[in-house]
């Protein structure tokens, strides 16, 4: 049996998390309904949606509030604009954003030489556009209240670097601009913003489409510890920047990789 951190600090809080049906939002939905925190997540997958609703009803039954699931694409800025606003009127702020949706889109993996505009425009719109719009809807309640914390999920991948996923690598890099700018931008009216930089992490979809065994041998030649991080120890560490455990810590860039590329 795992026995997970508490923080008082984050029962009842409003969480929105986006990309969040499967791997480490999902991982982050279950650990925050843990802390009894009031949750709303956001993907498009209904399916794994609403198998982690009964998942964490099953496995978390005295949990205060029930996680909710609002389908969204986060490329479709409008209903991520609605999403968020839905969530304003449930709750009448939001307390923490975990902008965790990202991915390489299918059909992404190749050369500079085969980007196009739209393939370009699409991967920037998965991978780093909804982390600054759903920010700016709903930091206004944020600063109406004088608190927040924001978690923007990175990746580790340009640090490697990938030579295949240049659009991909881009955006992630981009996150820690992003990061550095808005705890300027927002540490006046007390919201924190920090990011998290996973390596690979053992989630289904990375097993199922990329974790091969030589993906896994070269993988835990490279990192310090030999196995492969799993998705509730990201979630761990979203869990305790959210918390007012770590409420001195903003603009900071947390690799969490097993050792393999270290600091940013």
């Amino acid at each position: 049996m795992v026995e997970y951190a508490t923080y008082p600090s984050l029962r009842d809080k409003v969480v929105l998390i986006t990309g969040a049906s499967e791997g480490i939002g999902a991982a982050a939905v279950s650990l925050f309904c843990r802390q009894g925190s009031k949750v709303t997540f956001l993907d498009f997958c209904e399916p794994s949606a609403t198998a982690l609703i009964s998942r964490i009803q099953e496995e978390i039954p005295d949990a205060p509030h029930r996680p909710t699931f609002m389908h969204c694409d986060v490329t479709d800025l409008p209903r991520l604009k609605e999403c968020a606003e839905s969530v304003l009127a449930m709750h009448g702020t939001v307390d923490v954003l975990i902008n965790n949706a990202g991915a390489v889109v299918a059909g992404s993996r190749g050369p500079t030489a085969h980007i196009t505009p739209d393939s370009f425009d699409y991967d920037i719109a998965v991978n780093l556009r909804h982390q600054v719009f759903l920010t700016q809807y709903v930091v206004p309640a944020m600063q109406a209240q004088k608190s927040g914390s924001i978690i923007n999920l990175g990746s580790t991948t340009w640090r490697i670097p990938n030579v295949r996923v240049p659009v991909y690598t881009t955006a992630k890099a981009a996150t820690l601009g992003l990061t550095r700018t808005h705890s300027r931008e927002f540490g006046t009216d007390g919201i924190r913003v920090n990011s998290v930089l996973p390596g690979v992490v053992g989630t289904k979809r990375q097993v199922d489409e990329i974790i091969t065994e030589e993906f896994r041998r070269n993988t835990l030649q490279a990192q310090s510890l030999k196995r492969l991080i799993v998705p509730d120890e990201v979630a761990s560490l979203i869990l305790f920047l959210a918390a007012d455990d770590s409420s001195a810590i903003t603009g900071s860039n947390y690799v969490i990789d097993g050792g393999w590329v270290g600091d940013p």
